[in-house]
């Protein structure tokens, strides 16, 4: 719809109508990612984490997710100018970028005990040759190394 309206230059405007169809459209893309991948940000790091270092992985996540949303927040606007609708594809772009990464490299969480998160990451198909043989597998967090 903006594509249409403004095309790349930028030159345009929107009736009532259309405007408050846009206003819906913007409102129901951020309901929707509100309830689906922006919530499994901070979701995730809590699951795949094993209790030894699940307090790091959390703090690390906490700090990218800021550095980002600062980083985001400081572009926007010229990318914006730049792009112009171009930016929609932009972002979607990264949402197909999350879901092929979810798709093929995250695992199954469900049903597992946060104890035995080592034993799925060393059963992953990818993230096997990351963990070292010598990593306990039973929870015994004195002995475990990563």
């Amino acid at each position: 719809m903006i594509a249409l309206k403004f095309g790349v230059s930028g030159e345009g405007y929107f009736t009532n109508g259309e405007a408050s169809l846009l206003l819906f459209f913007i409102c129901a893309y951020v309901a929707a990612y509100a309830w689906s991948w922006g919530p499994l940000g901070w979701l995730v790091p809590s699951e795949i984490c094993s209790l030894e270092v699940r307090s790091a992985g959390q703090g690390i996540n906490v700090a990218v997710n800021m550095l980002f949303t600062f980083v985001i927040a400081q572009v926007f606007l010229t990318m914006l100018c730049h792009l112009k609708f171009g930016l929609f594809f932009f972002f979607a772009g990264f949402v197909l970028i999350m879901t092929i990464f979810v798709a093929l490299l995250m695992p199954e969480t469900r049903n597992v005990r946060i104890e035995e998160m080592n034993k799925v990451w060393k059963s992953h198909w990818f993230w096997r040759k990351f963990i070292s043989d010598d990593v306990v597998i039973g929870g015994h967090p004195h002995m475990a190394t990563i």
